[in-house]
């Protein structure tokens, strides 16, 4: 009987969360807010009083989660997007880390008297944005940014947990030293961390894509059985090792998610799903571990390092960084203030009292306070002063810095069998009539697939592939996008003149409208153009 208690209150819970993501939404308010809020209403202080308060079951549970949101936050990287910005996000999440982290620590230190290696730990903790909130943000409320903003506020949010990561490890060892600092071993906890993370990564990437190209398994469902244990792999192997486990999994993320898999559509939406249940459940569970009777004690220490990480260390920071890259000034001011703190920060402050570090529960208030302030006030804030810092752009979709191109266009596909008296067949392509903004883009005749050109004759038995808009999807269709800027050998050209090479285009978007083309439909600069990629 409790057991099923037990399930009754998951299932509510769940319920709970799904319907707080639906008011919020409308709301204007971070869905991961809400979480953390239910989380606090079903904790010890809250309406349900359930007495929880197990730190080292909270971070192993949080640390799996992590693995598969980071995971999937490479895996959904668009690296063709994120590349022209690549270096500038790099920096970011890794000078910009340790900028963030020195000069919050020193702030608490100095301005709120706290001691050193506490001060320290606060900064490190606090030093990373969270994936989860700027993709979540980003993607809810849909904001195309300008200058690749997008792309590079997640290339940064999803590789910067690493080297947050990596400081509180250090800053946790000089602790349980006892604050003697042995250089040679700081240096070689670095190179490990990094290198064992970044080749470990990049080896069990490569061999898992060779795995899924060359294995066919029973089902698609077993593809993304998969990738779980990848996942798992790629964190537990360099964590052995003395690696950094979240680097290699983001490593083997951005890797498998920018090859041509079978089924990438169905793995899409199988993290989508998990890694959705996992962020409410990290968010839910850091509410119901808090005290917010214990809040007003921290909240003066907690107002001070938001406001001075936020209006001070971070922009100092960020715009320390983007200016070597020249980026425009109202850029550097959007990218400051979406840095926000989230489920990772307190994660890792977890980690640091199960360290017997500081098993304080000041630490973990204060953290979880200004993760409280942060998602609330920047997160909610974020479409606000992308408007205001003209830094919206209607003709972007932030989307296409997502690699699963079915969630950004409109295109759809349907099968058409010919039969034996079909009156198509024996007929050539060019010669029939097809209904308005619909092509065949498609051949299947037996085992092999053909593409069409207008001189193509039909036969008894082909399967077509017609897109068209508003049809059952075809998920086993490859869409790939294709940029079309003024050096590009397409552009001017009419579809009849190019020669393509195992590809045919399916749909053309031209600014705000996207449309099926035709063969003498002619290609303009800044079209985009999706095809059928072999």
């Amino acid at each position: 009987m409790d057991i099923m208690i037990s399930v009754i209150v998951v299932a509510v819970i769940i319920i709970a969360c799904v319907f707080a993501n639906k008011l919020t939404s409308k709301l204007g308010v971070p869905a991961l807010l809400a979480f953390l809020f239910l989380g606090m209403i079903f904790g010890s202080d809250g309406f349900f009083k359930i007495p929880f308060d197990d730190y080292g079951f909270t971070e192993q549970i949080c640390t799996v989660a992590l693995i598969f949101i980071i995971f999937y936050g490479g895996f959904g990287t668009n690296w063709r997007e994120a590349k022209p910005v690549a270096v500038r996000s790099l920096f970011l999440s890794s000078v910009g880390v340790v900028l963030t982290a020195g000069l919050t620590g020193v702030f608490c230190h100095f301005v709120l008297n706290i001691d050193w290696m506490m001060s320290l730990l606060l900064g490190a903790v606090l030093s990373c944005t969270d994936a989860t909130s700027v993709f979540n943000i980003l993607r809810s409320k849909k904001l195309g940014l300008k200058y690749g903003t997008a792309s590079m506020l997640e290339l940064e949010s999803g590789s910067n947990d690493p080297w947050a990561y990596m400081l509180t490890i250090i800053l946790i060892s000089l602790v349980k030293s006892g604050g003697e600092i042995d250089l040679w071993s700081v240096v070689y906890m670095v190179f490990a961390q990094v290198v064992y993370g970044v080749v470990i990564g990049v080896v069990i990437a490569l061999l898992a894509v060779l795995a899924l190209k060359c294995i066919k398994f029973v089902g698609e469902q077993f593809d993304c059985l998969f990738l779980v244990a990848i996942a798992l792999l790629s964190y537990a192997v360099p964590y052995i090792l003395g690696g950094n486990g979240y680097l290699s999994v983001y490593i083997v993320g951005i890797i498998l998610g920018n090859v041509k898999l079978k089924n990438k559509k169905g793995m899409v939406h199988f993290f989508d799903a998990i890694t959705g249940l996992l962020q409410m459940l990290i968010f839910f569970i850091l509410g119901l571990l808090s005290n917010p009777s214990q809040i007003p004690q921290i909240l003066i220490p907690a107002l001070f390092i938001f406001v001075f990480l936020t209006f001070i260390a971070r922009p100092l920071a960020t715009m320390g960084i983007l200016t070597v890259f020249r980026s425009k000034l109202k850029q550097q001011l959007l990218v400051s203030w979406a840095g926000l703190r989230g489920a990772t920060s307190i994660v890792f402050a977890i980690l640091v009292i199960v360290s017997n570090t500081y098993i304080k529960n000041d630490f973990f208030n204060i953290v979880f306070c200004i993760v409280l302030l942060s998602v609330g006030i920047q997160g909610t804030l974020l479409p606000f002063f992308s408007k205001k810092l003209d830094m919206i752009d209607k003709d972007e979709n932030v989307m296409k810095t997502f690699t699963d191109y079915s969630h950004e266009s409109n295109v759809k596909f349907i099968s058409v069998e010919i039969g034996l008296s079909h009156k198509w067949i024996g007929q050539k392509i060019k010669n029939i009539t097809l209904p308005p903004q619909t092509r065949i883009v498609l051949i299947e005749r037996g085992k092999e697939r053909v593409i069409p050109v207008g001189k193509t004759i039909l036969q008894s038995g082909d399967v077509l592939i017609l897109s068209t808009t508003g049809v059952k999807t075809n998920s086993d269709v490859n869409l790939k996008e294709i940029e079309i800027d003024s050096k590009n050998k397409w552009c001017g050209k009419r579809l009849c003149e190019i020669k393509f090479d195992d590809c045919i285009v399916v749909l053309i978007k031209r600014g705000n409208i996207s449309f099926v083309p035709a063969g003498q439909t002619r290609l303009h600069e800044n079209d985009t153009v999706v095809v059928i990629d072999e």
